[in-house]
């Protein structure tokens, strides 16, 4: 990337669903401005929630070929068909979990798909940095990308929308038909949600996305011992960390350190906290490694919990009511306690929220916010010096894996 003149492109997102997108017309007006020398191509697009024209007048060039491109930038899922060789691409892949996924899933489309991606890059050469992995050298891990905030904005409205569904209530209007977050505001302070019990979990951009939400509801805030040991006459919330929701199997001192090096040694005490809950909300990272929030055979003993919006969406992970996304159209479905089965929605058994690209019903918002961390974050580490967060995340090159994602080697056979 070391030449005085670079090219950068927006790829048209393979899904149809999808209408996100890594700048805005305006940001790429910024960054025209800011780099004489930069070149910027878009895709041209039906879905994207901005215009094509729009990015035309901000100085970029509407162009279906992008093949003189550096660096190409997308959202989510890429059309493999279309992957350039030789080329740079950042954008979600999904492709580090894979790790733990087992042969029973081996025929499940998400699966067969990155392999299929994964193949296909090493094929043709190609260097896949993802969005997920651009992270500081924290303990934590800090993410410098994601669409978290927004992810926890509309995960929690859509189920806090779906509780007024099912008490057969005045239902709000969907988020991405107002496409404005202060209105969403707006409408939820004049909302009434009873003597709602609401566990959220998470202390990450989506737990804090939800509990603003929360918060905008009107729902008060509370500790976790006063969630356990007083009754409310309205609606209350308590936030609970990954701390909060693990204790070592053997009851010794734990840290998170010790967890994140020994997750096999630990098991979920949220059954403690899912008894009180009517609904659970939630926002905490989820490793195949780690142990499940709780299993099916304890779900009979929540008595009280109705709703679970499940805005992390890992597919029989750590909700195991979560045994498939749903869509934007059609954003809930019922789960059966006692046939362990989905049904349709109702008010029997527990009802799920469970859509896996929430942010895409605040496109234009989410996508400022996602562009201006590229800005800041990642763009000057890609075309003048890196600190490391680039490298980390690179997950293939010139035809390898990078060390640190080998392991994947096994997953494409």
């Amino acid at each position: 990337m070391n030449k005085n003149y670079f090219t950068i492109s927006i790829i048209k997102e393979a899904r149809v669903d999808e209408n996100r997108t890594p700048f805005s017309p305006n940001q790429i007006k910024t960054l025209i401005s800011n780099f004489p020398n930069l070149k910027i191509l878009v895709q041209p697009s039906k879905n994207r929630c901005f215009k094509d024209e729009d990015y035309s007048k901000a100085g970029a060039k509407i162009e279906e070929d992008i093949s003189q491109s550096d660096i190409i930038f997308g959202v989510k899922e890429v059309e493999i068909s279309k992957l350039i060789e030789n080329k740079t691409y950042l954008f979600f892949s999904h492709t580090s979990k894979v790790r733990n996924e087992n042969s029973q899933a081996a025929e499940d489309a998400a699966i067969i798909y990155k392999k299929k991606l994964l193949r296909e890059v090493l094929k043709k050469k190609i260097t896949l940095i993802d969005y997920e992995n651009i992270r500081d050298k924290s303990k934590n891990a800090y993410r410098y990308l994601g669409f978290g905030r927004f992810a926890g904005i509309v995960g929690c409205y859509n189920t806090l929308n779906l509780y007024l569904k099912l008490q057969k209530k005045q239902l709000l209007p969907r988020a991405f038909e107002i496409n404005n977050y202060k209105k969403i505001q707006e409408l939820l302070s004049k909302q009434n949600f009873n003597k709602l019990k609401i566990l959220q979990t998470g202390k990450g951009n989506v737990a804090k996305g939800s509990m603003e939400v929360l918060k905008h509801a009107n729902i008060k805030h509370i500790s976790l011992n006063d969630f356990l040991n007083k009754k409310y006459d309205e609606a209350v919330f308590c936030n609970i960390s990954l701390r909060e929701h693990v204790e070592r199997n053997d009851g010794k001192d734990s840290s998170y350190k010790d967890f994140m090096l020994n997750p096999h040694e630990y098991k979920s005490k949220a059954t403690n906290y899912l008894r009180h809950t009517d609904m659970l909300i939630t926002g905490h990272y989820w490793n195949p490694k780690f142990p499940k929030l709780f299993s099916l055979n304890q779900i009979n003993e929540f008595k009280n919990l109705k709703i679970i919006g499940d805005i992390t969406c890992d597919i029989n992970g750590s909700i195991p009511t979560t045994i498939r996304s749903t869509s934007i159209a059609k954003p809930y479905y019922s789960f059966d306690v006692n046939s362990m089965k989905e049904i349709d929605l109702c008010n029997k058994g527990i009802a799920v929220m469970a859509v896996d690209n929430l942010p895409s019903e605040l496109p234009r918002e989410a996508s400022e916010e996602f562009g201006n961390s590229i800005i800041s974050e990642v763009l000057p580490c890609l075309i003048k010096k890196d600190d490391g967060r680039i490298s980390r995340a690179t997950t293939a090159s010139k035809g390898k894996f990078c060390p640190s994602y080998s392991y994947l080697e096994n997953f494409i056979r």
